[in-house]
């Protein structure tokens, strides 16, 4: 066990520098504290069973973001799941001519106030630059159909953004 090569060991050496990473990606992404925690600690425990199987898998910073943006995925799927909450909320396949300068603090804030559905469409397409095919295959859904909840999820943005003084 003293191995210097072990996986196990690596992981508890990368521990202290990934951790703030790993949970610095996760809470900006869904803005609970909460949350954020929850999926750091089953993001660490993924990598920890991966350590273990034989072979045993290395560990670095960027592998755990991966593990860190499906179970963020998995998150939002099962929430999208509890709420059963899709409205429509305008035709699918139009495109969004919307070309406005957004306040970076203000789309944040705006973004955090959506739906969970919608909120995960969206970052994973502008915040985390998939293409709506990539932001599909994480969401378990047809290309069609992310498109149609992307067009949803900007409507709701644009009007959350917009109405954003009228609520306060």
């Amino acid at each position: 066990m003293g191995d210097v090569d072990d996986p196990a060991r690596a992981l508890v050496g990368l521990y202290d520098r990934a951790l703030p990473v790993v949970y610095g990606y996760l809470f900006v992404r869904c803005r609970e504290r909460a949350t954020a925690e929850d999926l750091t600690s089953e993001t660490f425990m993924a990598a920890v069973a991966a350590v273990r199987r034989p072979g045993g898998t290395e560990v670095s910073i960027p592998w755990l973001v991966g593990v860190a943006r499906h179970k963020l995925a998995d998150h939002w799927r099962r929430r999208n799941r509890q709420e059963r909450i899709l409205p429509a909320e305008g035709p699918a396949g139009v495109e969004d001519p919307w070309e406005a300068e957004l306040d970076a603090m203000v789309a944040a804030d705006v973004l955090a106030r959506l739906g969970g559905h919608h909120r995960v469409a969206l970052t994973m397409r502008y915040v985390d630059g998939l293409s709506v095919q990539e932001t599909a295959e994480v969401l378990g859904r047809s290309v069609h159909a992310t498109e149609a909840l992307l067009v949803r999820a900007r409507a709701a943005f644009r009007k959350q953004y917009e109405n954003r003084g009228s609520d306060e």
